[in-house]
């Protein structure tokens, strides 16, 4: 068997901490280990147990003085622990805070019993659209599965001409309430799973749920200017309540297929756009596309490869808003692998004329050159 641990390192507090303070730092881990919020994990069970034995031990005198003075030892016989009880008649310490944290929500009591009406499930879709979809908005038909509710039993699980019958253990609401040292949480009923009833003769259609499969068939508003990994949320619209609640969300995730010219940068299209030498040592008028269709770009005289030419109001609309961004035109001086006689001419005679009229960069380079072969000759 383990050796325990020191009930104040347990609870991360030192040997002269007052009341209020173990109370704090009891409230902290027992929120972080409950086993509520830790279903699939038995060693966060296991941490939670010590946190209240030690908390059990700290907090009453007579033990923490024997623990003080002895230890593990002192406690033989009359030690503390967690003990996990259902009570139904006295009220949460922590109030809905806790029940929020643990159960997702408020109760919504009322009549005869406490029992809180779930809402449906959420639910998936995946919506892909191009990149013109994307930019201008566009209406998309969607098919899916959800679970609605069961027409044979109308939703109430049991057999036809059979009934649910009230959950013993919680009485009908649904849910009970467990104790560990002053840390009261309010739980889903273990029995009816927070039905408050349960099913002698489950309905064959749905099987126990109330709930069945069926598939669905949407028209979705995509609004201008969403982008790849946004979603919509189509409220109302996913899988129906167990118990006669709210409807869940349908959350379409958009994807936007890559587009053979443009690329997105936020609200801005980025366009790789070719042009020849000459027409960047020279300067030209070019059309280039938009999403809009063709519009006239200004070539300047001397653009290099890499240079980055804005056509404002020619991007993407930001979602919910009215303004677009621009058309980013980014040059690339296309060098030909192939030339015809004429074009070699041409090139050889300027080639010729570049030497005998050397440019400034290129001029400041070679001195640059000259000087480290120099330099380099010297210290040789």
């Amino acid at each position: 068997m383990a050796e325990k641990r020191d009930y104040y390192e347990v609870l991360q507090v030192s040997r002269t901490a007052t009341k209020i303070e173990i109370d704090r730092a009891y409230r902290k881990l027992a929120i972080k280990f409950h086993p509520d919020s830790n279903r699939n994990d038995p060693e966060a069970t296991l941490k939670f147990k010590e946190c209240s034995e030690a908390y059990e031990v700290l907090t009453d005198g007579d033990k923490r003085a024997r623990y003080d003075q002895f230890g593990h030892a002192g406690l033989a016989g009359g030690g503390g622990g967690s003990q996990f009880t259902d009570f139904e008649s006295f009220g949460d310490i922590f109030g809905d805070v806790i029940n929020d944290f643990f159960g997702g929500g408020k109760s919504r009591r009322g009549g005869g019993g406490g029992r809180r009406r779930s809402r449906g499930a959420d639910i998936r879709c995946d919506v892909t659209l191009t990149l013109e979809q994307a930019a201008k908005g566009v209406s998309k038909e969607i098919s899916f599965r959800r679970r609605n509710t069961c027409d044979t039993c109308d939703g109430s699980g049991a057999a036809p001409g059979s009934q649910p019958i009230v959950c013993s253990t919680c009485g009908g609401r649904g849910q009970v309430i467990q104790s560990a040292g002053i840390l009261r949480v309010q739980t889903n009923c273990p029995t009816c799973h927070g039905a408050g009833k349960t099913i002698s003769q489950p309905c064959n259609a749905c099987r126990g749920s109330g709930l069945v499969a069926e598939k669905a068939t949407l028209t979705v508003d995509i609004p201008a200017g969403v982008d790849d990994g946004m979603r919509v949320r189509l409220q109302g619209e996913g899988e129906a309540s167990p118990d006669g609640g709210p409807r869940g969300d349908c959350y379409c995730f958009i994807t936007v297929k890559p587009h053979d010219l443009f690329r997105r940068d936020g609200q801005n299209l980025v366009l790789q756009f070719p042009i020849s030498y000459s027409q960047a040592a020279l300067g030209a008028e070019v059309e280039v596309p938009t999403l809009d269709g063709r519009t006239t770009l200004r070539i300047e005289p001397g653009t290099h490869s890499g240079d980055v030419f804005r056509i404002s109001g020619c991007g993407v609309v930001q979602p919910g808003g009215s303004r677009r961004g621009d058309l980013l035109v980014q040059t690339l001086i296309e060098v030909p692998k192939k030339l015809s006689e004429a074009q070699a001419k041409l090139l050889r005679e300027l080639a010729k004329l570049e030497h005998e009229s050397v440019l400034p960069q290129t001029k400041s380079f070679f001195e640059k050159l000259k000087s480290f072969f120099d330099t380099e000759s010297q210290t040789s």
